[in-house]
């Protein structure tokens, strides 16, 4: 009996409260085996804890991150689209840009404009409309087909939602990030065609107002006319004849103006129009000024539209004070009155 106790005792763990020197102590006794249960129990718990924790610690970091990814994904798309719509506002613009240089192009000659039927133009066989009782068949036909169809495509689109609905938002970015990507492309090429079309334009009016400020415009005095362009009966043989300027009648030196900037290529005295000035506009076009009563030019000298070039006299043959005013275009003269704006 007594080494059954003491197998007993060796096969378990006893601990003793002393609660004072006059108290008698307390004993708690647990098995080994109820020792070491609680013992793998308490690492185990320890254990699952600890994987509680890390998978915690792990899932909250994940959170953060997705949180953060979330956000950096919204700004994205705010900017994306912020920049999807400034590329379609420049697009715009250039389209508006480029409408208003091609009807410069027009206005300047650089293009010639479309005729009405290339632009307005129509064809096709005309057909019977169907009568009002095919018309409605057809309609109810059309009709029950449709909602047949709107049906069917329900059914599958109600199936198909749920697969699809993932896909959705990163297939719109895919497509916004396509999308601006050619966006950019058509700007760089259509930008390049319109620098080369402002380049055309900017020359043509340059060579325009050049060709302008060449042009004669204006009346070299102030007076009357007293001999027109073309045939007429000689005042001195009293025959027909033809006359290839305009006789202008004015006071004794009246202020002769050029009609348009141009470089004085001559002056001198004629037999029959006196003392002349000859100035030259470019673009074949020169003009002659007779009977003057003094030149305030000299030759080689440039001048502008509105400078006083001499004054009105009556030298040469002449029945009077006058100016003969002559336009000549590559040579041949026209009628003066035709470059006179005023």
């Amino acid at each position: 009996m007594g080494q059954m106790n003491s197998q007993e005792a060796g096969d378990a763990y006893t601990i003793v409260v002393f609660r004072g020197s006059t108290a008698k102590p307390l004993r708690f006794s647990f098995s080994r085996k109820l020792v070491r249960n609680f013992v793998i129990g308490a690492c185990v718990l320890v254990l699952a804890d600890f994987l509680v924790i890390s998978h915690y610690v792990i899932r909250t970091q994940e959170v953060w991150e997705l949180t953060a990814f979330r956000t950096e994904a919204m700004s994205a798309r705010q900017q994306t689209a912020a920049f999807s719509s400034a590329v379609d506002d420049l697009k715009k613009r250039l389209v508006s840009m480029k409408e208003v240089n091609q009807r410069l192009r027009v206005m300047l000659g650089i293009e010639v404009p479309k005729p009405g039927d290339m632009v307005n133009g129509r064809g096709g066989e005309d057909v019977p409309l169907p009568e009002a009782s095919e018309m409605s068949g057809r309609s109810s036909n059309k009709t029950a087909d449709t909602e047949s169809g709107n049906a069917v495509q329900g059914l599958e689109g109600n199936q198909e939602h749920s697969s699809l609905a993932g896909h959705d938002s990163s297939r719109n970015e895919l497509q916004e990030v396509a999308s601006i990507k050619e966006g950019l492309e058509w700007l760089s090429k259509e930008a390049t065609v319109q620098e080369r079309i402002l380049d055309d334009l900017a020359q043509a009016a340059e060579h325009r107002s050049t060709r302008w400020a060449a042009t004669p415009s204006i009346w070299p005095v102030k007076g009357w006319v007293t001999s027109g362009f073309g045939p007429r009966v000689s005042p001195f043989t009293e025959k027909p004849a033809w006359h290839d300027g305009l006789d202008i009648g004015a006071a004794p030196n009246s202020p002769i103006q050029a009609p348009a900037q141009g470089r004085v290529t001559a002056t001198g005295f004629d037999p029959k129009l006196g003392n002349i000035v000859r100035l030259d506009h470019g673009f074949g076009i020169e003009t002659l000024y007779g009977h003057l009563a003094k030149s305030l030019v000299k030759e080689g000298q440039r001048v502008n539209r509105g400078d006083v070039i001499a004054l009105v006299g009556s030298s040469g043959l002449s029945t009077g004070p006058h100016l003969h005013y002559m336009v000549k275009v590559n040579g041949q003269a026209l009628d003066p009155t035709k470059y006179i704006l005023e």
